[in-house]
Formats: structure tokens, C-alpha cells, sequence
């Protein structure tokens, strides 16, 4: 068991994290209604409003705040209880974080930012939203400053050997997410806020977007390297064997860094303003980060195979039958892993040239984005949840909501399936996002939409609510283990945090060498953004007032 000051951290992270779910999750499944025409909101309530509370309470808030409690948890398993220094800079970085959270989320409320998650301009909220956005990543700084102090400690104390593998996974993830936050970070602290305040009249629209998705795309890879952290180091030791290969593991990580951030023009290419040799270098630097989640999908089915015949599984796929399936931890994050099948081949239709175009601003979108965050992150974090909740409570999990966390598992698979395959077909019949629901008074061509079975939606509206059962069900589990389930009093009843062995006897140590791969980053960067931004700013166009279409 890890210390009790590091547990009463992760904690208060699962808390908060836990309560924007609630919320948000809340705020999705009104949104399936108002797109069925099923719902008609109160005059004070509006979609976007809504919308925009959906996107940030769960796309930003809750996956941050859940992905520090495992850091922090990890870390302090791996590397050892952390310093006074380490713990007080973690209790800021939580406090930072949480103030900027709620900043936002009253304005969110109060109808003064219903600008999206991606908060587009010429769209102008309030300014202190961006304020609340800025206090947000200065606190996930804070807590990554903390973090990554602890690991230089331990390398100090541990000169020439290699930190243990959750460690190197942690610091690669934040060394990724501080990298890709100076874009955001730039463009809300030199143009928005001066813009939203009053100090500037106009803003460079292009140039914010740019530098918003400079960030937006590897913001997706926060989000899914600590459910890769997870296949790596917990999965092997749920089927009891080691990591199937160390060095592997490592340099997918490392090639994550250098790939999934001079990438951001792939979701502009519909845009004007960028030379299309510009956006063509940065598709073809998204298709090689294609190759680190092909070295993951590798190394997880060789660890399921090698475990299944460890078992006695015999013949070409005898293997399977013997992977833990009463175990919901590891059935959880297995559905993860197949769901993240066609969500990777969504991605690769999203970043294609002339495929982009059929699907840019429609469902699809919206599809695609559920498939692959929506299911391999969430339920591999929901999996996460099973077991570190009890983990740092002490309270025992048991099989009455082991028994639950099948049913919620299930639920939200099935509510997936239905929600996201409507919102693909729909999007490439033409249905758009960022909207809510519009008959085109009428029109045929609309109204084709809505005729099949799968592309209705209806079908979106029933996948939603099962979703938000799940939910509920999952949020139930969450109190339980947190406060009501009884104590462990063996040590048969206690749940561990499972980190597999690795054997890093044959691990190069330059994979450690993080000057090297920054050095690399920045090099990649630059060749992909300097040439572009620097002709944004240098031809920016008279730029925009901002506009309240609320």
C-alpha cells in the first residue's frame, strides 16, 4: 500500500475527476434528445451551452484529473513514497487545476461560454473562461513538475539503471503533454484573452486555430498513453507474465513524443490560409504515429497468446479461452483494446486528403471521436477504476460489484455500438455536428437520414441512454468503493496495484535519454510549423471581432 499522503491526493483527483463525469455524462444524454427533437430545453438552457459543458467536463476534465490520480498512484508504487516537496507541489498543482475548473464551469453555466471544447474563434466567451482554461493546464504543470522532481530523485539515487517502466511511461506522457500545451497556452494567453477582455479588437483566427491544434491532436495521445501505461504494466500482470517486451514498450512510447505533435494540420484541411504541401507533410507524419499503436497491438496479443499457452491452451487460438474473463479488470480493458480497432481505421480515413473532405463536419466526426476516446480510454480507465479505488480506500471489491462492474461494462459497450455506428452512417449520409437538431425543413435529401435503421436518430437517442445507465451504474460502484464497501481485513480481501515485472536486461539505455528525443521533437516541430506560422503572422489578415451566437 502506498502512503497515506499520496492516497488522500489521488483521491481528491478520483473525486473530482468522478463529479465533472456525473455532470457531463448528464449533459450527453440531453443532447441525443434535442438532436431526436425528443427534448426541448428550458429558455435559461440552451444546446451549446450544453454541448460545451459535455466536451469540457469530459474530455478535459475528467480524463486529466483521473489520469493524475493514476500518475500519482504509479509513481509512488514504482519510484517510492514521494518527498514534502513533491507532495506540497502536488496538493497546488490539484488546487490550481480545480480552481481553473470550476472558473470554467461557471461560465459555462451562466451562458457566457458556449463556445465548444475547442472554443473556436471568431466565437468569444467570457474571458475569465480562458482564464479558468490558462489555471487549468498551469495546474497539470504544477503536477507534472511534481512528478517528474520525483523521478529525477530516484534516477540521482539509482545512478545507471533504468527507472522501472510505469515511471518512464509517466514522464514520456508529461513530457508529451508539456510540449503540447505551449500552443494552447499561447494562443489563450497572447490573443485570446487581451481579445476577450477588451485589450485587442480583433483576432487572428487561423493562426489561433493553428496553434489550438498544435495541441488538440496530441491531446488525444494524453488521453491514451496512460491506457497504454495500463496494457503495458498491468494487463501482464493480470495474466501473469512478465512484460512481453521491455525495449519494445519503451520506444513506442518514445516515438509517440516525436510523432503525435507536428501532426495538428490534419484537422484543418478543409481550411484555407495553409499551403497544401504544408498540411501533406503533416498527414504523412500522422500515418507514422500509426506505427507505435501497431507495436502496442503486437505486444498486447503476444502477451495474451504467451499467457493462454502458459495456461495450457493448445492449437492455433486455444490460447483465448484461457485469458482471465471473470476478472472484469482485464475483460473491461480487452473490450477497450477492440474497440480501438476501428476507431485507429476511423483516424486513418479522418487523416486522409480526399477522405477528409466526405467527412470533415459531420457525424462522423462525433462518431469516430466516441469510438476512440469515448471506449479505449474510458473503459480502460472504468477498468482502472475497479481496482484503484479499493486500492487506495482499503475497502474490499466485491463480487456483488464485481458482478455490477460486468453489467456497466456491457451496457456501455452495447450503448458504444448503437451510438457510434449511428453517428458514422448518419455523418456519411450528410447529417452535420455542432448542431442541434435541423429537418432542413423537410428536404428529402435530409430526410433520407433518418430512414434506416442503423442511420436515425432514434438509434443514437437509445445508444445515449443506455450509455448514461452505464453511467450511473459506474458512478454507483465509485461511491460504494470510496465510502460504503467494508474494509479489507486480510490481506486476501485487499486489492493491489498489479505491476508486471520487466525484464530490462536487454534494454538500450539511450530509450532514457530524453534530450535526445526532445532534441529530435523539436526538430520535428519546427520543420512542420515555423515556415507556416511564421506566414500567418507575418500576411495575417485585418483579423476578427468576436461574435456571441448565443
Amino acid at each position: 500500500m502506498i502512503a497515506q499522503p499520496e492516497r488522500k491526493i489521488a483521491l481528491w483527483h478520483l473525486g473530482v475527476a468522478y463529479t465533472a463525469f456525473l455532470i457531463g455524462t448528464l449533459m450527453g444524454v440531453l443532447q441525443v434528445f434535442i438532436r431526436n427533437d425528443a427534448l426541448q430545453l428550458p429558455a435559461w438552457l440552451d444546446y451549446y451551452q450544453i454541448l460545451t459543458a459535455h466536451g469540457v467536463l469530459l474530455a478535459l476534465i475528467y480524463t486529466t484529473f483521473f489520469i493524475f490520480a493514476f500518475f500519482i498512484t504509479g509513481m509512488s508504487k514504482s519510484l517510492g513514497s514521494f518527498g514534502p516537496k513533491v507532495r506540497l507541489f502536488s496538493w497546488i498543482g490539484l488546487w490550481v487545476t480545480l480552481l481553473g475548473t470550476v472558473m470554467a464551469t461557471v461560465m459555462i453555466v451562466a451562458g457566457e461560454a458556449s463556445v465548444l471544447y475547442t472554443f473556436y474563434a471568431p466565437l468569444k466567451a467570457n474571458g475569465f473562461y480562458y482564464v479558468g482554461l490558462a489555471l487549468v493546464i498551469v495546474g497539470t504543470w504544477i503536477s507534472s513538475f511534481a512528478l517528474v522532481g520525483h523521478y529525477v530523485v530516484w534516477r540521482r539515487n539509482n545512478k545507471g539503471q533504468l527507472s522501472p517502466l510505469f515511471a518512464f511511461m509517466t514522464v514520456t506522457t508529461i513530457v508529451l503533454w508539456i510540449i503540447a500545451c505551449l500552443g494552447v497556452v499561447a494562443t489563450v494567453l497572447f490573443q485570446y484573452i487581451p481579445w476577450a477582455f477588451g485589450w485587442t479588437d480583433t483576432i487572428n483566427v487561423e493562426l489561433s486555430r493553428s496553434l489550438f491544434w498544435y495541441f488538440g491532436h496530441p491531446l488525444v495521445y494524453f488521453w491514451l498513453l496512460p491506457a497504454y501505461i495500463a496494457w503495458y504494466t498491468i494487463v501482464p500482470k493480470l495474466l501473469g507474465v512478465k512484460v512481453f517486451s521491455d525495449s519494445l514498450a519503451r520506444l513506442a512510447f518514445v516515438l509517440f513524443i516525436l510523432f503525435s505533435i507536428p501532426v495538428g494540420f490534419h484537422h484543418q484541411l478543409t481550411e484555407p490560409g495553409i499551403s497544401n504541401f504544408w498540411k501533406f507533410l503533416q498527414v504523412v507524419l500522422t500515418f507514422m504515429v500509426i506505427v507505435p499503436s501497431l507495436m502496442t497491438a503486437f505486444s498486447m496479443f503476444a502477451t495474451f497468446e504467451i499467457s493462454g499457452r502458459k495456461k495450457g491452451g493448445t492449437g492455433l487460438f486455444g490460447w483465448f479461452k484461457k485469458l482471465p474473463w471473470r476478472d472484469v479488470r482485464f475483460t473491461s480493458i480487452f473490450i477497450a483494446m477492440v474497440f480501438f480497432i476501428p476507431g485507429g481505421a476511423g483516424g486513418i480515413i479522418n487523416a486522409s486528403f480526399q477522405l477528409n473532405e466526405v467527412v470533415h463536419n459531420t457525424l462522423w466526426i462525433v462518431g469516430h471521436f466516441h469510438i476512440t476516446v469515448g471506449t479505449p480510454v474510458a473503459m480502460t480507465f472504468m477498468g482502472l477504476t475497479f481496482w484503484l479505488i479499493p486500492y487506495l480506500t482499503g475497502r474490499r471489491f466485491t463480487k456483488r460489484m464485481q458482478r455490477l462492474g460486468f453489467v456497466q461494462i456491457i451496457t456501455w459497450s452495447i450503448g458504444m455500438l448503437l451510438m457510434s455506428t449511428a453517428q458514422h452512417v448518419l455523418g456519411l449520409m450528410g447529417a452535420p455536428r455542432r448542431t442541434a437538431y435541423s429537418g432542413y425543413n423537410g428536404h428529402p435529401s435530409a430526410m433520407e437520414w433518418f430512414d434506416g435503421i442503423i442511420s436515425n436518430h432514434v438509434t443514437m437517442a437509445i445508444g445515449g441512454t443506455i450509455l448514461f445507465l452505464s453511467a450511473m451504474i459506474l458512478m454507483y460502484i465509485v461511491i460504494m468503493t470510496m465510502f460504503i464497501s467494508p474494509k479489507a481485513e486480510t490481506p486476501e480481501q485487499m486489492v493491489e496495484f498489479p505491476l508486471a515485472e520487466s525484464d530490462m536486461s536487454h534494454t538500450p539505455k539511450w530509450l532514457e535519454n530524453w534530450w535526445i528525443w526532445i532534441g529530435i521533437a523539436a526538430a520535428l516541430i519546427i520543420i512542420a510549423y515555423a515556415i507556416p506560422l511564421t506566414h500567418m503572422i507575418q500576411h495575417a489578415p485585418p483579423g476578427s471581432k468576436g461574435f456571441i451566437t448565443w
